[in-house]
């Protein structure tokens, strides 16, 4: 079901100053769907109570001095790793139990400086470690194209969001791929930008180093807004950057398609791609031949040791970063233990799932005596080496694609069983990471089983602006329809896709 009250950002201001609709309208609208349908699907962790409140007090204020940004009064759901002030934050586990963030995310506060309104936090991957949104404490969130299908994760409800119409616009972390995987599964636009474009104060923490913020959208000029609204330097978050984020709005006007140079690396096409995936991408490479952009080969020699660098720089930061949750200064705590040792290991054990204390328990290892040299340190150093790989492709083409995920949204179950199978989920998104680069997925269509497929755009660092003029120039050839959501009706899908 497509929204009744615009299509874009810019549709949106235009009918909100046209007195087309009232934000409270269009707010009541998509809280009511949310609420017919996330019994179905589990998207939404909580919803603001706030929102209708908001809503008449900006029309109001609309009515007196007019809008002065496209977001006034724009709905946007926002992952619950995102800290905003006197709402639970939950980070989909047992560990924050009952926490109220005392502040907000800088992300956050800035599109709601501009008048946005956040309708509700959405699900993922228990502190953002997973690839399926199947490690919640709070159950799975459904794939709104197959209710048999995963969303991807860690931002899979963010991505589902969207994709199903409770929100045109989300926000989701990006650690190693938790933007853009759920974005392809789901079929819709997901972006992780530049290592210090936008604010990480205020995201619970997985891996400093790495952790990024970006939007889910429809449109890319959409994305592209978001982008520059939470853009720009925080004096709370040191690794932000000084750039203008306005300079992503000049690239998106100046890129032209015809002379593009797309790198195409022969170690992201290899054994273990989807055939389907593969088709898609190659029919992907001929449209836009015919649109003028030339391809290159290029090589990226040390991503095939992308997958074991994620997993021992992100375990060991996690190791660190979730030392916090230990049961005394907030959150979930055992009831009447032994002493204070057995309060903290008891505390941790109940409160974290598996996958969380998985990732602990590895990244403890990395850090600890004797193994820190031979771990951590010498995945700094082919880290630094998979840069550079970038980098040196960099200086032949303007950007690289490659799939987003080897496979469509596989089942529930499917994975959960072999960790590494589902780490290898993230084997074309992880090195965008590593690199410090902007990636984002934009969906070319979907596969014979009626499922999408998503393409990944990675560049050189600030060339946010570039990506969306090229995904929105995709998004023309390959007009991605709405998956049909029918609220009460999880039968409404069928396996294989759309009715």
């Amino acid at each position: 079901m497509r929204n009744p009250f615009f299509t874009s950002l810019s549709d949106f201001a235009k009918g909100r100053d046209d007195k087309r609709f009232s934000i409270e309208e269009v707010t009541r609208y998509f809280l009511s769907r949310t609420e017919s349908l996330n019994a179905s699907l589990n998207v939404c962790l909580s919803t603001n109570p706030n929102a209708i409140n908001r809503a008449r007090q900006l029309d109001a204020r609309l009515a007196r001095n007019g809008a002065q940004s496209p977001f006034y009064g724009y709905p946007v759901m926002v992952k619950d790793n995102f800290e905003m002030e006197g709402f639970p934050t939950t980070c989909a586990s047992k560990i924050l139990s009952g926490y109220v963030s005392r502040r907000t995310a800088t992300s956050v506060a800035r599109l709601l400086s501009l008048g946005a309104i956040v309708l509700g936090k959405t699900n993922l991957d228990e502190f953002a470690m997973g690839s399926s949104t199947e490690n919640s404490a709070f159950g799975p969130t459904k794939n709104p194209w197959n209710p048999a299908r995963v969303p991807g994760g860690s931002s899979g409800g963010s991505a589902a969001a969207v994709a199903a119409g409770l929100a045109p616009l989300s926000l989701g972390s990006d650690t190693g791929g938790s933007i853009r995987q759920p974005a392809a599964f789901c079929g819709v636009l997901g972006i992780k930008p530049t290592y210090g474009r936008i604010s990480r104060s205020g995201l619970v923490a997985f891996s400093s180093s790495l952790d990024q913020i970006g939007p889910f959208a429809l449109q890319a000029s959409d994305a592209l807004e978001a982008l520059v609204a939470m853009g720009g330097r925080d004096p709370l978050d040191m690794t932000t950057d000084d750039r203008d984020p306005s300079e992503m709005r000049r690239d998106f006007q100046t890129t032209e398609i015809p002379g593009l140079r797309i790198g195409i690396p022969a170690e992201m096409f290899g054994e273990g791609l989807d055939s389907s995936i593969r088709d898609r991408l190659g029919e992907l490479r001929d449209s836009l031949a015919g649109s003028g952009s030339r391809e290159v080969a290029v090589t990226l020699p040390h991503s095939r040791f992308g997958i074991n660098v994620y997993y021992l720089l992100a375990t060991s930061e996690a190791s660190s970063n979730l030392s916090r949750f230990d049961g005394v200064r907030y959150g979930f705590r055992v009831k009447e233990p032994a002493d204070l040792r057995a309060m903290y290991e008891e505390t941790r054990d109940r409160g974290f799932g598996d996958e969380v204390k998985r990732r602990i328990l590895l990244g403890t290892f990395a850090l600890s005596a004797g193994y820190q040299e031979a771990f951590y340190r010498k995945a700094r150093k082919v880290q630094a080496l998979i840069r550079g790989d970038f980098l040196k492709a960099f200086e032949q083409c303007d950007m690289i694609l490659t799939p987003t995920s080897p496979s469509p949204p596989f089942a529930f179950g499917e994975k959960t069983g072999d960790p590494l199978s589902m780490y290898l989920s993230d084997v074309y998104t992880i090195t965008a990471n590593l690199a410090g680069l902007p990636a984002l997925s934009v969906p070319v269509g979907l596969d014979s089983q009626g499922l999408p497929v998503g393409a990944h755009l990675i560049g050189p660092p600030w060339s946010e602006g570039r990506l969306l003029k090229v995904a929105d120039k995709i998004s023309s050839l390959y007009p991605m329809p709405l998956p049909e959501v029918h609220a009460g009706h999880p039968a409404g899908f069928r396996e294989g896709g759309l009715k």
